[in-house]
């Protein structure tokens, strides 16, 4: 993981000059691009301090090697939940949810019902059926 912590704590100093620069150019008159610029620079030193720390957490994987061969990464790379129409049914309510925003309240309340059941079908997907544990 040493690739992708580095990637983006080099990407904080590159956030933080792009929104002073931006801030100097505009004469610090637009407040979102100078402020907005150096909080994204925040963010990406977030994610990078957090994959700094696991990668101290776990061993090296086949790809932080340089002399490592494309069969190094070859097996499982997850649990994936086969056949599974949860994720429609939260994109489903989330489309609920975001129409509830332009139509009304009520709508929204709706599809926030829709997504808790969706999203708790999703997460206890492997508790029954075929596929539990």
């Amino acid at each position: 993981m040493k690739i992708e912590y580095r990637l983006f704590l080099w990407g904080t100093p590159l956030f933080v000059a792009a929104g002073i620069v931006y801030g100097f150019m505009t004469d610090w008159s637009e407040p979102v691009g100078f402020l907005g610029m150096p909080l994204v620079g925040g963010l990406v030193a977030m994610i990078g301090a957090y994959l700094a720390l696991t990668a101290r957490r776990i061993d090296a994987r086949p790809e932080d090697d340089p002399n490592g061969n494309i069969e190094d990464a070859a097996g499982d790379q997850g649990v994936y939940a086969p056949w599974s129409w949860w994720p429609l049914a939260i994109a489903g309510s989330a489309a609920i949810c975001f129409l509830g925003l332009a139509v009304g309240w009520w709508v929204f309340y709706i599809g926030f019902c829709v997504a808790v059941v969706a999203l708790v079908g999703w997460v206890f997907e492997f508790s029954r059926g075929i596929h539990s544990h």
